[in-house]
């Protein structure tokens, strides 16, 4: 084969050896052909292969490797880190906290001074006076419940010096842990950057969306950005305007981050005055009837 179509139209399979899987992934993965060929009769022309049959175990094989190559660079990208970091940080505060009022319950059975919360674990797990008789399971468990509270306090440090750098713009709008959480509720950045502002203002509120179109429940306003100081900060009656306005940046943020990479501080100046506006709004009553379109951004 003397040309790159030539060589694309010889098959995946062409100048490799049968046993050599690291080719072969490379050549399915980056490969391409201008027309589709009795692959199988090729492979058993070249000596690829005996038979069709040999040729299917043989490109089940190298598929199998390719993908799994695929699955493993995916997983260990920055963004799937972080999506592991902060999934496993929400999850040590959500069981910390589960357990603390179990311990407190139960310390209030037996202990005078107890208290409730994190807090109470803390301060029980690290008293200096031994533990009275019958109370050696409170302590341990209060220790269990303040080390799983440290390790999220980790792990937040961790998120928080991370996701500027894997989604710089985002960080900046939304703050690192609330970018972390929305890219891990997308699935990944890329998947985030794909979705419409409509969908990344409801991020986390599918429960509602749900009863929603069962017809239970209101259009939810808001997913998780409602923890965002602009949305969090805006009257009742502007929150749908300013979580449309905080979505449509956010949106645009994960898109500049995923394609480009290039640091928009402008975006933060945009929001800032949009939210301004809005807020505005509910100040000189004339907020209530405002247009529904108002504070949304476009998809562009």
């Amino acid at each position: 084969m003397t040309d790159e179509a030539d060589t694309a139209n010889a098959g995946w399979f062409s100048d490799l050896e049968p046993g050599d899987l690291e080719g072969a992934s490379s050549a399915i993965i980056g490969g391409a052909a201008d027309h589709s060929e009795d692959w199988p009769q090729l492979a058993v022309e070249t000596g690829y292969a005996d038979s069709a049959g040999e040729y299917y175990d043989l490109l089940h094989e190298a598929t199998m490797h390719a993908t799994r190559q695929e699955v493993a660079e995916r997983e260990q990208a920055d963004d799937r880190q972080l999506v592991h970091a902060v999934r496993a940080m929400d999850d040590c505060t959500r069981t910390a906290n589960e357990l603390a009022e179990r311990l407190a319950e139960w310390a209030g059975t037996v202990d005078p001074d107890a208290g409730t919360g994190v807090d109470y674990a803390r301060e029980l797990a690290t008293r200096e006076r031994d533990p009275e008789p019958g109370q050696e399971p409170l302590v341990s468990l209060a220790e269990r419940v303040a080390a799983l509270a440290d390790e999220a306090d980790k792990l937040q440090e961790y998120v928080e010096r991370q996701a500027p750098t894997v989604a710089p713009n985002l960080s900046a709008l939304a703050g690192p842990v609330l970018g972390a959480r929305l890219i891990s509720l997308a699935g990944g950045l890329e998947a985030l950057a794909k979705k419409p502002s409509g969908t990344v203002q409801i991020l986390g509120a599918e429960d509602a969306l749900f009863a929603h179109l069962r017809g239970h429940a209101p259009s939810p306003k808001h997913g998780i950005i409602y923890t965002h100081d602009a949305v969090r900060g805006t009257h009742p009656d502007e929150r749908g305007s300013a979580a449309r306005a905080v979505a449509g940046k956010l949106a645009i943020a994960a898109r500049v981050d995923h394609y480009s990479g290039d640091v928009k501080p402008e975006l933060e100046a945009e929001l800032a005055e949009r939210i301004e506006t809005i807020q505005a709004r509910s100040e000189d009553g004339s907020g209530a009837g405002a247009d529904e379109s108002d504070g949304g951004e476009s998809d562009e």
